[in-house]
Order: structure tokens, then sequence, then C-alpha cells
């Protein structure tokens, strides 16, 4: 794989400073090819939000300021970019009109009802799962901040391998969506096993496997619902698979 698709798949899922140059000479609709790069991305946005979260509550700030600011770094490096998938899919699966209705609610740029208890509920189970991972030790807790992100953006591949675009026509997830091969499938999930293996043990593993089945499982609820996957799903399964493993790493 061409280092400059790691650099645009970078680029395209975060807002860390990466030069256009670097990224170019990539056309959007081949940015699936960069799907095994997800979990390197997790794993540079984790590691980021871990270190500032850690030195924060680290420096006097506390355990729930340290928690609290991993959530904030997360939601900054990214733009929101998931959190508004998340809020745009509760808005349209829950308003429980028919599949058209839904789509056109989820494209609306205005935030909803659903969609604000959602981001509510997302930022306080994040938060609170952190908290309550603070009894690790310094570089054990890190090791766990960091692999959040990295079994989130791992976990998004089952959205796309063998699925469909929902919508007619061209969107920001039709770029990904049923064009990722199984070699891609393959790499991307291997890779992300890993990485948490190299940061965590055993306990995380499992952790990713349990994210990895609830994930697939919502893949196939949306695929039921929607009848088909979106931008925004795929948004909402990393926040997903985000919030599933801190708190599978609690229940172990």
């Amino acid at each position: 794989m061409k280092l400059s698709l790691f650099w645009a798949t970078l680029q395209f899922l975060t807002r860390l400073p990466v030069p256009e140059r670097w990224g170019a000479g990539g056309h959007f609709q081949q940015y699936w090819r960069g799907v095994p790069y997800f979990p390197l991305v997790g794993l540079i946005v984790g590691g980021l939000a871990g270190l500032v979260s850690l030195s924060i509550s680290q420096s006097g700030g506390g355990m729930y300021i340290g928690a609290i600011s991993y959530v904030l770094v997360l939601a900054l490096l990214t733009g929101g970019l998931h959190l508004d998938g998340l809020a745009d899919t509760c808005d349209g699966i829950f308003s429980a009109r028919q599949r058209e209705k839904m789509l056109d609610i989820m494209r609306d740029s205005r935030l909803g009802t659903y969609g604000g208890i959602a981001l509510i509920f997302c930022i306080l189970i994040k938060t609170l799962a952190v908290v309550e991972l603070y009894y690790y030790s310094f570089f054990d807790l890190l090791a766990v901040l960091t692999c959040a992100p990295i079994v989130g953006r791992t976990a998004v591949v089952l959205l796309m391998y063998g699925q469909r675009y929902a919508r007619e026509g061209e969107g920001m997830g039709s770029s990904y969506i049923g064009r990722v091969t199984s070699y891609s499938a393959a790499l991307t999930l291997l890779g992300g096993a890993v990485l948490v293996m190299a940061l965590g043990n055993w306990q995380g593993l499992t952790a990713m496997m349990i994210t990895l089945f609830v994930i697939y499982g919502l893949a196939l609820y949306f695929n039921y619902r929607l009848g088909g996957q979106t931008g925004d799903t795929l948004g909402a399964a990393i926040e997903a698979g985000e919030v599933i493993f801190l708190v599978a790493m609690i229940w172990q």
C-alpha cells in the first residue's frame, strides 16, 4: 500500500495538520484502499488523547477532569465527525418512519431530539467508563485509552465489507461501503488485533472480540432498517465501538 494512502486516510479521518501534498494522488473513490490503515489512525488518535488525559489528571486535574479531557480531545482530533454520524443515525433510526424518510432525516444537518440524547449518553458513558478504569497503572491505562479508538476503527470495517450503500448516488460513505475487499477487511481486523495485543493483553483482545460481535449485530440492524449502510452509520459504529470496548474492559 502506498504511503500517500495512509496520509490521505489520516487527513480524512482526523483534523491533524497533514500537508495536502502528502495525501495527494488518490481519488476519493479509491479511499477504501486505505481502510487497513484505520487501526493505525486509531493508534495515533487514541495515543494523543490518552497522553493529554493522563497528563492533566497526573498534574492535579484529577481523574474526572482527565476523563473528560480524553473524550474532548478525541472529539477535537476527529472534528466531531463520528459523533455527528452517531447523532444523525439515531435521529433517523428512532424516528420510526419509512426507510426513505429515515435517510432524509439522517441527511438533515439539524440536530434532533434522539441525536441529542445519543450524544449525551455516548459522552457520559465514555467519560464514566474512563473514570472506572483509573485504578489501572499509568501505562496500563494509557494502553487501554489508546486501544479504544483502535478497536472502534477496526470494527467499522464490518459495516463496509459485503455491505451495500443505502442511498442512491454517491456520498461520503459510498467510497468505503461495499468496496472493501476480503483481503483488506482481513488485514484491517488482523492489524487491529495485533496493535491491541501489543499494547495490552488477553483482556484487551477479549474486549475487542466482544466489540466486534456487537458491532456486527449493529451492522445487521442498520441493514435491516435502512437497507444498507451510510457514512453516518459508519461514524455511529466507530463511536459505539469505543464505548463498548471501554465498558467491556470494566467488566473483566
